[in-house]
């Protein structure tokens, strides 16, 4: 028995305001290779939205990001409409943002027009790269402090540094007392680094840089620990047991244990930064515009073949791991790096979140075998061996358990 039309999710309607663009829409979706279900739900969207419009007389030209939280805030959470609508907000703002990215990529609307923050923060980025040669994720992270710290602060389409004092700077900067002082450090350092583009273009600042905290460092009361031996060994186990993706988590476990990867690095890994016939790994860093190139262990060339051949999806794409989920084959972001590490401590029971502890361990591992500084530094692909050292401080605990009593000592 065929189910009634007003209980299935609508995706044919000719008559509808965006049904132009469905076919548009439907390729970009095919291309991600999105599931036929998640399609649907989609498209359903697209025609839900479209009645709306026509309801409140706005052209599809005029569709942007305010139109769409409009949308669901007035109608989709309390929809009222006969035909069946998918019921998620999440599911329809993910179909309206992916139709606005196809609409303005066609050039059927216009892009949004910056305003003066987002003008002022391109010419910043620019400054960060060509002048300081930044990473593209610190100025991404410098950016975005100093678009919270500009909000508001414009006038006549212009951002003015004058609307800015000492007293609102430094609240800024310090925040909650909840804030702790690695964060006030980086936030600081943000505004500082924008304070000297001010000056370079002519501003005077002063008054201002003598209103940024500097908070004092004082370093760990305890080492950074690493996992031992059986606990490196179980984590690896526990990232090949389950799942569709699990020879992607093993493989990315593999670089960050093995080649000490932070998370950015592993998402950037690319196939033609492998040399297989030689055993090298190109590194692409994420803190500067170098690579580095290091020995590629059997183990992680193994781990990386083993995910390559069976379970990567086919795709165009160079990055080494991709998304097993719409839009399938495009790179994954770092997020799924964490996920991988996250779930292997899931199921060993562990409670634990962080995926930098690999890098101590490796770290850690290369001190315990007393292989110079300089060498360890270069493993770890710090650019001074200060940083570095943060790994072979005194342990006290460790040490007295080693002490031996002194000569003539009966007590």
């Amino acid at each position: 028995m065929p189910t009634p039309t007003h209980l299935r999710l609508r995706t044919e309607d000719p008559a509808n305001l965006l049904w132009p663009f469905v076919g548009l829409f439907l390729e970009h979706l095919s291309q991600g290779r999105y599931h036929e279900t998640r399609r649907r739900k989609y498209i359903a969207s697209t025609l839900h939205f479209g009645d709306w419009l026509r309801a409140r007389r706005i052209a599809p030209e005029n569709i942007d990001e305010k139109c769409i939280r409009r949308f669901l805030s007035e109608h989709g959470s309390g929809c009222t409409c006969t035909y069946k609508t998918p019921s998620s907000p999440i599911i329809m703002r993910a179909a309206l943002n992916n139709l606005l990215r196809v609409l303005r990529a066609k050039s059927l609307i216009g892009s949004p027009t910056p305003n003066a923050v987002e003008t002022e923060l391109s010419r910043f980025s620019s400054m960060l790269a060509e002048v300081w040669g930044l990473s593209p994720e610190t100025r991404r992270q410098r950016c975005n402090v100093i678009r919270r710290l500009l909000a508001g602060k414009r006038d006549d389409g212009r951002t003015v540094l004058g609307n800015l004092n000492p007293s609102h700077l430094r609240a800024f900067i310090m925040g909650d007392e909840r804030r702790k002082p690695a964060t006030i450090r980086n936030i600081a350092s943000a505004v500082r680094c924008y304070l000297r583009y001010r000056a370079l273009l002519g501003d005077d600042i002063h008054h201002l840089q003598r209103a940024i905290p500097t908070p004092s460092f004082k370093p760990a009361l305890e080492l950074p620990r690493g996992l031992t031996p059986i606990e490196l060994e179980q984590l690896l186990c526990a990232s090949t047991t389950e799942g569709q993706t699990c020879k992607r988590a093993h493989a990315i476990l593999r670089c960050l244990a093995d080649l000490g990867l932070r998370t950015l690095e592993v998402t950037r890994l690319t196939l033609d930064d492998i040399d297989w016939q030689n055993g090298l790994v190109r590194v692409p860093t994420v803190k500067a515009r170098r690579s580095d190139i290091m020995p590629l262990p059997a183990v992680t060339g193994e781990a990386i073949a083993n995910y390559l051949v069976p379970e990567r999806p086919a795709t165009d794409c160079r990055e080494v791991f991709v998304r097993h989920i719409a839009p399938i084959g495009e790179p994954i972001g770092r997020r799924a790096v964490q996920r991988s590490l996250h779930k292997a401590y899931q199921r060993l029971g562990w409670n634990r979140t962080r995926v930098h502890i690999l890098r101590h361990t490796i770290a850690s591992k290369l001190v315990n075998d007393a292989v110079p500084l300089k060498q360890v530094a270069d493993v770890m692909r710090h650019r001074s061996v200060v940083t570095t050292a943060g790994y072979v401080r005194v342990d006290q605990a460790r040490l007295s358990a080693v002490a031996l009593p002194w000569p003539g000592d009966n007590s």
